[in-house]
Order: C-alpha cells, then sequence, then structure tokens
C-alpha cells in the first residue's frame, strides 16, 4: 500500500518530458544537457578516484570463483523484485520461471552462490519498473545522468525509485540480511568495474566526447532492451566493437 501513491506520482513524472514534433530527430531527448554533463564530470572523476582501483582490485585479488559467487547470490536476492515486475508487465510465464529460479538457487544452490537453476533450462532474466513503465505506455522522457548511477532516463529514474519500494525481500528479511544482500549487489558492480576495466576506460577516458558516447550506447542498449519499440536509434551497440575516436 505504501507503494501506491509512489507509484502514481512516478508514472507522472515520467510522462512530463516528451519532445514535441521534430525536437529530437536523432532520437536523442537531452534538454537538461549542462545540468547533465555537470554530473558525468562528477562521475568520471569518481570512477577515476574510487571505483576503478576497487574495480581492477578486486578482480585481481579475489579469486574467480568467489567473484562468481558474489553475483549469483546478488542475482539470487534480485529475482523477487523481478517477479514483481514480470506480473505488473502481465508476463505470468517469465514471472513463474523466475519463481522457481530463485526457489532453486536458494535451496540448492547453497542460498544463492550457485546458479543451479540456469542448468536446469532457468537462465539469468532481469526485469525492473523502468520495463514496467514502458510496458504501461509511459514515454521515455529525457535522458538524465545520475550522480553515482549514471545514465538513464526520466522514466528509468521514476523505475529506479519505485524498485526502492517494491523488493519483496525488504519486507520479510532481517535487517543484517537485507544490508547483506544490498552489499552483494554493490560488491557485484564493483565486479563489474574490474571485468570490463578497458572497455570502460576507453570509453570514459580515451574518447573525444565521453557523455555524448556514454548516451549513445546507454539509449540504443536500453531500447533494444525493451524491443526496440522506442524507434530512431538503431540496434544494439557493443561497446567492444565502438571506435572512441569518432566522438
Amino acid at each position: 500500500m505504501r507503494a501506491i501513491p509512489a507509484l502514481i506520482v512516478c508514472a507522472v513524472l515520467a510522462a512530463c518530458s516528451v519532445p514535441g514534433p521534430g525536437e529530437a530527430p536523432d532520437g536523442i531527448w537531452d534538454p537538461n544537457e549542462a545540468g547533465n554533463r555537470k554530473t558525468h564530470e562528477f562521475n568520471r572523476k569518481l570512477d577515476k578516484r574510487v571505483l576503478r582501483g576497487s574495480g581492477n582490485g578486486y578482480t585481481r585479488t579475489v579469486p574467480e570463483g568467489v567473484r562468481k559467487s558474489v553475483s549469483n547470490f546478488a542475482d539470487t536476492t534480485s529475482l523477487p523484485q523481478t517477479v514483481v515486475n514480470q506480473i505488473l508487465q502481465g508476463r505470468p510465464g517469465p514471472a513463474t520461471r523466475n519463481t522457481l529460479r530463485f526457489a532453486v538457487n536458494a535451496t540448492l544452490g547453497f542460498g544463492g552462490i550457485a546458479d543451479v537453476a540456469s542448468n536446469m533450462g532457468m537462465p539469468k532474466d532481469e526485469s525492473d519498473f523502468g520495463e514496467t513503465l514502458h510496458v504501461w505506455g509511459v514515454p521515455e522522457g529525457a535522458y538524465v545522468e545520475l550522480p553515482f548511477l549514471g545514465p538513464s532516463t526520466e522514466r528509468d529514474t521514476a523505475g529506479r525509485v519505485v524498485d526502492l519500494v517494491t523488493d519483496p525481500l525488504s519486507y520479510v528479511l532481517p535487517v543484517g540480511a537485507r544490508r547483506t544482500a544490498t552489499a552483494a549487489r554493490i560488491v557485484a558492480k564493483v565486479g563489474e568495474r574490474g571485468e570490463f576495466s578497458g572497455t570502460v576506460d576507453s570509453l570514459l577516458y580515451d574518447s573525444a566526447d565521453s557523455y555524448a558516447q556514454l548516451r549513445l550506447i546507454y539509449l540504443q542498449n536500453r531500447r533494444f532492451e525493451l524491443d526496440g519499440t522506442e524507434g530512431a536509434a538503431g540496434d544494439y551497440i557493443d561497446p567492444e566493437e565502438i571506435d572512441t575516436e569518432g566522438f
């Protein structure tokens, strides 16, 4: 019940900024670019001073098996929220499959540290409230770069807020267990920074305009994830294939 007002408010906020005819001919609606670029510079400095070193250190010092277990645990703890969103999207099949995936990994996977379910034909499948808003017909809105979190849109930002209050585990787990789950998700993200260090470094520090490139990659890949129904941005971009000198 506490989430209902947040759902309504965030859905309205996500629909506020919609470009008029001809205002986003290249498929990118970024009316707050000046402010976004300042946030981007903050995020770059944060990455350079904290995240890059932490990610590289994590991947160098922590065995791959341990890193995989942390990522599996983080994925398992996110599954109930994925199920909620898939139900709200009217997708009972994926919701059922992810419920079974959670049950299998939480039990046979020793609390989620082993991904037994994937070997049983239930691969990783994520969703969020940003996708739910998309399914409900809420437009993408303007591009946004968030402090600490990075690229987003008005719709996805609203979705992030709602996801904070609709995670079922946050209502059933004790405080200590919730903190462990949150810590695992953060550590898994740090591990991803280290794993893809070369690509991220090239994007953030070697390109002529890292803001424009990051914006393009995020929007195209996010629209690809949402089945390409937002139009105008083309197909999926593999960051490994990006020529940073062209930006």
